[in-house]
């Protein structure tokens, strides 16, 4: 079988590419994952603030394979100083940089792989590539807030008994936590709050394409926890948990 070859380069070596990246999270997430406030108000920041952790894996024909995305902030090490989740490390990462405070930890904050190239590993070699550049830049360490790839599935089971089902072999039974894990990596603590989407109950109809006609919780295709719907107020609520992982370095 032959072996098919990839270039990574980073925004800071390719500011060029830049592009690139915001197209290929604008195809690769479902309309309301692209609604989160606090994605829409400091995501822009990274190819700016930290260029040399933004990387696009390409083909040897400068194709957009993947692109990885993270950020660098301070943390103590202990489960009590991480992060809230992915929302709350965005955030912190960009307001610590603009303080001159010096970061000792890298958090990964997205990959995303083209449509055409899903179901050839890109992930695993996205997660390796990740590592890579943390050792590279001398990091104490990596986390992750990881949003588990099968937990959609299973919208009704509590985040903190899913991320620990385990497979006939004993590894994690979720394909990204088990990418990770296999990688280096352990699960550290569950981010209740990582990430929250508003919107009105007309949004939530747009975004999903769906009807909500009286309050309650929905689930809705490609969450991994029902949304709440409140009829009378006119607002919809989306809280992701996802799972705080710490890479072996």
């Amino acid at each position: 079988m032959k072996t098919i070859e990839y270039i990574t380069v980073t925004l800071a070596e390719r500011p060029d590419l830049t592009d690139k990246i915001f197209e290929l999270h604008a195809a690769g997430w479902s309309k309301f994952m692209l609604q989160d406030e606090v994605a829409n108000q400091y995501f822009g920041y990274l190819p700016k603030l930290f260029p040399h952790l933004q990387f696009l894996l390409l083909d040897l024909e400068e194709n957009i394979v993947a692109c990885g995305n993270a950020v660098s902030f301070h943390w103590d090490g202990s489960i009590d100083d991480l992060p809230g989740g992915w929302d709350d490390v965005l955030r912190r990462a960009v307001k610590e940089n603009e303080k001159g405070i010096i970061p000792n930890t890298v958090s990964a904050i997205a990959i995303v792989v083209d449509p055409s190239y899903r179901g050839k590993s890109i992930s695993d070699i996205m997660v390796r590539k990740m590592k890579e550049l943390v050792k590279n830049n001398n990091f104490e360490h990596m986390v992750a807030p990881v949003r588990p790839s099968l937990k959609h599935k299973y919208p009704l089971i509590p985040m903190e008994q899913y991320a620990y089902w385990k497979t006939k072999d004993g590894e994690p039974f979720d394909p990204w936590l088990r990418i990770h894990w296999r990688t280096g990596a352990s699960i550290l603590s569950v981010a209740h709050e990582s990430m929250m989407i508003k919107g009105t109950v007309s949004d939530w109809e747009k975004w999903m394409e769906m009807a909500f006609p009286d309050s309650g919780q929905y689930v809705i295709p490609g969450a991994l926890v029902p949304i709440l719907i409140d009829s009378e107020s006119d607002f919809g609520l989306y809280v992701e948990p996802n799972v705080w992982m710490k890479h072996r370095l």
